[in-house]
């Protein structure tokens, strides 16, 4: 077989592209170390076609030669779409289920936000207003942290990480700025804030149609097949959020594109995904959909917010204008009484009992601060 560096991909046809995509992934997993990988896995079709394509590679060599542990990471932000959120979860059930008999060195892991870092913690524990591009404080505490701390133990246990992503140059102008400004010319280039932790993208020159094409056209090594994935595409419209390990990847979250990421997203003006599975019959969105439109309109409401910042300070801007604080103590429990209403209409967990348990601890604190404000 002629062999290619993923440099020339783009005047390949895709087969050869595939071909090329293979030979590099074979090259570098046989490498004589044994850092480990860790594939970054959302359950959105360039995640899937990356862990399929490095899954046959695996399974193509010897037994004995399967000596680079691979660690399948998805990312749980606890308010994802149901729609995906059930897609994503039966994939790592029987990614889990193949490890013994398909002989795979595989992990398979989901990092969650801390307890104290959700986002129901946050907006009604801590009053903070639903995200917006002026205040996005989800993704970080919600996606950022806690991968980025699953890549920190696997360094700290091994010395180094290759994380391998999916992301591709002609998903978005965007993808492609940030493709060509971490771009170092080498198949591995240096993550930009964890150390120790080099980042490799296989598939970063095939396009969506190949990607598409790819996926139709075969069966994932865990079993099933990809039906299910191309019908949430089909009736969403749009494309998942990738996992995120980085800030300067957090705006393709909340873009104006329709993605499917976290149903609670007040970053975009109109959750479009949303809309579309409602249009397409998944009854149990529509509910969540008007919840999360609740959501951002509230955050405008004066008589929803307090006058100070949960320091104790007042925020102005330009000629005197007065930002608004965290949610009121009433609102809060306003927001807490309407989100159990929806939870017992829709057939999925939408907040936990310790993230509620959390939540009144920090009521009574606040409570505290404030009566001791007053009396003052």
């Amino acid at each position: 077989m002629t062999s290619f560096s993923l440099g020339e991909l783009p005047a390949l046809d895709t087969a050869d592209k595939l071909a090329a995509v293979a030979a590099d992934l074979r090259d570098e997993y046989r490498q004589p170390h044994t850092t480990p990988w860790i594939l970054g896995f959302s359950g959105g079709k360039d995640s899937t076609l990356l862990l399929q394509l490095v899954l046959e590679m695996v399974l193509d060599l010897p037994p004995r030669e399967r000596s680079r542990t691979i660690h399948v990471v998805a990312n749980d932000t606890l308010v994802e779409s149901p729609v995906l959120a059930r897609h994503l979860d039966i994939v790592l059930e029987k990614l889990s289920a193949a490890i013994s008999p398909l002989r795979l060195p595989l992990i398979v892991a989901k990092t969650t936000p801390q307890n104290d870092q959700t986002f129901w913690v946050n907006l009604i524990g801590r009053g903070y207003p639903s995200p917006s591009k002026m205040f996005r404080w989800c993704t970080d505490r919600m996606k950022i942290r806690p991968t980025t701390q699953y890549i920190r133990d696997q360094v700290s246990a091994a010395g180094e990480a290759i994380l391998l992503l999916g992301v591709r140059r002609s998903e978005s102008m965007q993808r492609r700025r940030s493709v060509e400004r971490h771009e170092n010319g080498q198949r591995l280039n240096p993550h930009t804030s964890l150390q120790g932790c080099m980042v490799y993208k296989p598939i970063v020159e095939l396009d969506t149609d190949e990607v598409w094409q790819t996926l139709l056209q075969s069966r994932p090594p865990w079993g099933g097949t990809h039906r299910d994935l191309v019908t949430i595409y089909r009736n969403a419209g749009g494309a998942e959020c990738p996992l995120v390990t980085d800030k300067s990847d957090a705006p393709s979250c909340g873009s104006t594109s329709s993605r499917f990421g976290c149903w609670t997203c007040t970053v975009v003006e109109k959750d479009r995904s949303a809309a579309a599975f409602v249009e397409a019959g998944y009854e149990d969105v529509e509910p969540l959909l008007e919840f999360r439109d609740w959501l951002k309109e509230i955050r405008e409401r004066g008589d929803m917010r307090m006058a100070v910042r949960r320091n104790g300070t007042l925020n102005f801007v330009g000629e005197g204008r007065l930002i608004p604080g965290p949610f009121t103590l009433e609102a809060r429990n306003t927001i807490l009484t309407r989100l159990l209403k929806v939870q017992d209409e829709v057939d999925f967990p939408l907040i936990h009992a310790d993230e509620i348990q959390e939540i009144r601890r920090i009521w009574a604190e606040d409570f505290k601060e404030t009566a001791g404000r007053a009396d003052a």
